[in-house]
């Protein structure tokens, strides 16, 4: 991604350390904030680019997601997990060539960029016996303008589609390759992830954290999405998921865990004096009849928590604004408290939240950070009347609000329209790459 020329942006209001500051100008230089500054501060030779009855908060970010399960919408709605990952997952995956991952990707993130999303975490698994089907996710996000975190899964249950697995060497070299080849780009970064205890085999696991490790990254597993997989491993090893995971000797302060529903309270403890982060997945929890994370119950612990929105077949949205009114409204209706989870908390988990499980620099507008913004009309119905902003942010806006997106400091979506390339190729490169698919669904 280009480093774009210095700039001066003036929204009408900036969201910083949990309240709106006004007449303020945030300098970008380089695709990062230098400074946060008033007007009066701004260098002479610096045009201000005024944004009048905007908001500006820090660009939402997307801390899982599976891009090419966007293709996937309506295949399996309304069924049990299993029904849903045979039928879907399993039944389409395989047809799943390089191109139309691309365009599945490519569609997925232009959607999110419409949504506000100015990063995306994308755990992807469908690698066919080599990088190729990564890089064409990489190739999507960059060709739209999203920032991407790969999380290349590391996957060996012989159950799967045989285009998801490797053996552990593989899937070892395969990761550090991926990484070695992006390791100084500043809107691409690859993590491991081995699946989950499901589908990734406790040598596989180990094999992921020790690469982290060397690596310096963070590693992502799903853990405890099913109340199954929790009785699973409490059969097989008489211990809590998160105990179990200790008991392999994987390095918890760097682990990210997906979903985390189903965990005990020595559980919840053990993440917080390790260091584990949880991305939280609100709407697709629900949509699969999952259950409910303990979040309350985790922050009061010091876990650190982001949110996702997962795969577009498993909620179906992929608005990171979505997921904050979900997660603040099932907490509440969830604890028969409605004071329990709070706006503001759920505005943090989708920005600064998702970035510390990220571990990239984003999520505040604060300087060294990415210059990725979200501008919202402040005139828009859904963010009147203009008592509390941050509130109707998050309960009652609706996507019509969200006029221009900037990641690196370039303005990726303007007026509410992509600036990289129109909606209708986007949708109608999706349409072709599956053309062959509509007569069988």
């Amino acid at each position: 991604m280009r480093n774009p020329a210095r700039r001066a942006l003036a929204p009408e209001r900036v969201w910083r350390n949990g309240q709106w500051e006004r007449e303020r100008v945030v300098l970008v230089n380089g695709g990062r904030i230098e400074r946060v500054i008033s007007r009066d501060e701004t260098p002479a030779d610096l045009l201000i680019e005024d944004f009048p009855q905007r908001l500006m908060l820090p660009g939402t970010i997307n801390a899982h997601n599976h891009s090419f399960q966007s293709l996937l919408r309506g295949i399996a709605d309304d069924c049990d997990f299993f029904t849903w990952r045979d039928r879907a997952l399993y039944g389409y995956t395989p047809r799943m060539t390089e191109d139309v991952i691309y365009h599945a990707a490519r569609f997925a993130f232009a959607e999110m960029l419409r949504a506000g999303v100015t990063t995306v975490c994308d755990f992807f698994y469908i690698h066919s016996g080599s990088n190729a089907n990564d890089h064409a996710v990489i190739r999507a996000a960059r060709d739209v303008g999203i920032r991407i975190t790969l999380a290349r899964t590391m996957y060996d249950w012989d159950g799967a589609p045989p285009q998801y697995l490797e053996t552990i060497d593989e899937a070892v070299a395969r990761t550090r390759e991926l990484w070695q080849e992006y390791r100084d780009a500043e809107d691409v970064a690859i993590c491991p992830a081995p699946h989950s205890p499901h589908a990734a085999s406790p040598a596989m696991i180990q094999a992921g954290s020790r690469l982290a490790e060397e690596l310096g990254t963070r590693f992502h597993i799903h853990v405890a999405e099913g109340r199954y997989e929790r009785d699973q491993i409490m059969r097989r090893y008489g211990l809590t998921p998160i105990r179990w995971m200790e008991s392999l000797g994987v390095a918890l302060d760097r682990a990210t865990i997906i979903h985390g529903v189903w965990l005990s309270d020595d559980d919840i403890h053990l993440m917080a004096e390790k260091g584990v982060r949880l991305v939280y997945n609100p709407a697709s929890n629900m949509f699969l009849g999952d259950g409910v994370t303990r979040v309350p119950d985790m922050l009061a612990a010091g876990v650190r928590i982001g949110l996702g929105s997962d795969g577009g077949c498993s909620n179906n949205r992929v608005s990171v604004f979505d997921e904050m009114r979900m997660c603040a409204l099932l907490q509440k209706v969830t604890h028969l408290d409605s004071n329990v989870m709070p706006a503001e908390a759920t505005l943090e988990m989708g920005t600064a939240g998702s970035a510390d499980t990220l571990a990239l620099p984003a999520g505040r507008i604060e300087p060294g950070n990415f210059a990725d913004f979200v501008l919202l009309d402040m005139r828009d119905p859904s963010l009147l009347p203009p008592w509390r902003y941050e509130k109707n942010v998050v309960y009652s806006m609706t996507p019509q609000a969200i006029r221009e997106v900037i990641v690196s400091g370039q303005t990726v979506v303007r007026d509410g329209a992509l600036t990289r390339l129109s909606w209708d190729d986007v949708a109608g490169g999706m349409l072709d790459a599956t053309s062959g698919w509509l007569r069988d669904i």
